[in-house]
């Protein structure tokens, strides 16, 4: 539960950091993503979460991440 609450933190952390650093440029982006089509949406955050689950393996599985 612990590995858990600090994943859930690092990723907020992660998220916060773009509208911290840049807020103008965000806004930006979000406008852009508010015109995108669901279909491109769904197959941007698709791939995202492919990446990730494929992050997730290789550092569990292999030893290269220690």
């Amino acid at each position: 539960m612990k590995t858990l609450v600090t994943l859930i933190g690092l990723v907020l952390i992660l998220e916060g950091l773009p509208y911290v650093a840049s807020p103008e440029a965000m806004q930006r982006w979000l406008k852009q993503l508010t015109e995108m089509s669901p279909d491109s949406l769904r197959s941007t955050g698709l791939l995202a979460m492919a990446i990730g689950f494929l992050l997730c393996y290789i550092g569990q599985r292999s030893g290269l991440l220690g």
